[in-house]
C-alpha cells in the first residue's frame, strides 16, 4: 500500500471516530437540555418560568432522532472495521484452514454487496427526494439531507467489508475488539485468565480471596513449639 493510500485511509479513520463520538456526546447534551427545561419550566419560579415557557425545545426530540439514525450508521461501518459485531463462528472454526477462510470471504463479500445494494437505493430514494418539497415536522429540514445517511453510511459499510475482505485474503487475520484493551495503555492490563470480559478486575480479585491463604509465619513458629512442648511435657511429669 502507498504511503498516500495509507494516510487517506488513517484520515478516513480518524473522521469516521469523530463523527461518531461528536453525534453522541451532542445528542446526549441535547436531551439533558431538553430534561432540564420541562422540568424547570413546570415549576412555579417567578420570572424563571415565564422565560423558559418562551423558550421551545420541541425540536430537540425530532434532533436526537436524526443524530442516532447517522450514528447507528456510521456506527455499523465502524463496527466492521474494529470487528465488534457480534458473530457466532464456532462451527465456522471447527471447519479446515481452506474452507474456513473460503467461507469467512463469502460472508464478507456479501456483505459488502447487500450495504453496496443499500447504498445504491438509498440514493435513489435520496435523489429522488430531493427534487420534492418534503421537510421534517419540527426542524423543517430537507428530509432529503436526513435520508442521506443511509446511502453515505451503507456506502461506508461496504466499504469496510472489502477492506477486511483483503486484509484477510492478504493476511489471514481478522479484526478483532478486546474488552480488556484501553486505548492509550501500552501495556496489556494484568487479568487473570479465568476473569470473565465484563467484571475482569472485580473477578480475578475474588478468585485471589477465595484461593487458601497461608498461615502467618508467627503461627507457624507458635506451632512448632506447641508441638515440642508436647513432647517435653510428659518426660518432665513422670514420677
Amino acid at each position: 500500500m502507498t504511503p498516500v493510500l495509507r494516510m487517506a485511509g488513517r484520515v478516513l479513520d480518524r473522521l469516521e471516530e469523530v463523527l461518531i463520538a461528536a453525534l453522541m456526546a451532542a445528542a446526549t447534551l441535547l436531551i439533558f437540555v431538553a430534561v432540564v427545561h420541562r422540568y424547570l419550566a413546570g415549576i412555579a419560579i417567578p420570572g424563571l418560568q415565564d422565560w423558559l415557557l418562551h423558550i421551545h425545545l420541541s425540536w430537540a426530540q425530532e434532533l436526537c432522532i436524526f443524530m442516532f439514525v447517522w450514528m447507528a450508521k456510521f456506527g455499523a461501518a465502524y463496527g466492521v472495521r474494529t470487528g465488534i459485531h457480534v458473530g457466532v463462528d464456532v462451527l465456522v472454526n471447527r471447519l479446515k484452514p481452506e474452507q474456513r477462510k473460503a467461507l469467512i470471504l463469502f460472508g464478507l463479500l456479501a456483505g459488502a454487496v447487500f450495504t453496496g445494494v443499500i447504498a445504491t437505493l438509498g440514493a435513489i430514494m435520496v435523489w429522488n427526494i430531493a427534487h420534492t418539497t418534503q421537510v421534517s415536522a419540527d426542524l423543517e429540514v430537507p428530509m432529503w439531507l436526513v435520508y442521506l445517511a443511509i446511502p453515505l453510511g451503507s456506502g461506508l459499510m461496504c466499504f469496510r467489508f472489502l477492506q477486511v475482505a483483503w486484509r484477510f485474503n492478504r493476511d489471514g487475520e481478522l479484526p478483532r475488539h478486546d474488552p480488556g484493551q484501553v486505548e492509550g495503555l501500552d501495556e496489556p492490563l494484568d487479568v487473570d485468565s479465568r476473569a470473565d470480559n465484563i467484571h475482569p478486575h472485580a473477578r480475578a480479585q475474588t478468585l485471589n480471596e477465595s484461593a487458601p491463604s497461608p498461615p502467618p509465619s508467627g503461627l507457624k513458629v507458635g506451632a512448632h513449639r506447641l508441638e515440642g512442648l508436647a513432647h517435653v511435657a510428659p518426660c518432665g511429669l513422670a514420677p
